[in-house]
């Protein structure tokens, strides 16, 4: 689904960037609670043939979490660094690539900069690859925090699955939605390969 007065998808080209949450995206989200350990972590189905896909479309692809459930003390850095390294080799091992995770653990009601929707994670990816054009970027996420997170930095925003919190009022920050990362992934490969065949 396409929210009027929008950029098109047609425009994404190999320049192009990729930064997509974490919880409720790419693995199963616990709901009320946190993926504290690498048993916890559970890939939503397709996600990583969807990775498969992006990897031959966009530059660079990130992740960008909050994971305040260190700042609550249960959960360690290094905890959160042993799910991620299933993560990636997993998602290597199918022939995908993320070429960075960004994660913040502070609470949320110290409002720090690395939170989401605050964009201290996307500066500091740009920081990492100064080739990231964040204009010329996607955000994907399943809440309305990502989505604002994409917004204030120009991206294109894509919602994925159903936030039962969002209102009318929301969906002014929502530039596309679908139900599963695999469903954005094959539209935007039909998109990238029917203009190079033009």
């Amino acid at each position: 689904m396409q929210r009027k007065n929008r950029r098109s998808l047609s425009q994404v080209d190999r320049v192009w960037s990729l930064f997509l949450d974490r919880d409720g995206v790419i693995n199963q989200r616990i709901w009320d609670g946190y993926v504290t350990n690498k048993e916890d972590f559970q890939f939503i189905e397709g996600v990583q043939e969807a990775l498969k896909i992006f990897s031959d479309i966009f530059q660079h692809i990130v992740v960008v979490t909050n994971q305040q459930g260190i700042g609550k003390g249960l959960m360690k850095t290094e905890d959160l660094d042993i799910v991620h390294e299933k993560m990636l080799k997993s998602v290597e091992e199918t022939g995908g690539r993320i070429d960075n995770v960004y994660f913040c653990p502070d609470l949320k009601e110290h409002q720090p900069f690395c939170r989401k929707p605050q964009v201290g994670m996307a500066l500091q990816a740009q920081k990492d690859y100064p080739e990231i054009n964040l204009k010329k970027s996607i955000m994907v996420g399943d809440t309305l925090n990502d989505m604002i997170f994409g917004r204030r930095l120009n991206m294109i925003t894509v919602l994925v699955g159903k936030d039962q919190q969002l209102t009318g009022d929301h969906y002014k920050f929502i530039d596309y939605s679908f139900d599963n990362l695999l469903q954005f992934a094959k539209t935007i490969y039909n998109q990238v390969n029917s203009k190079n065949c033009v």
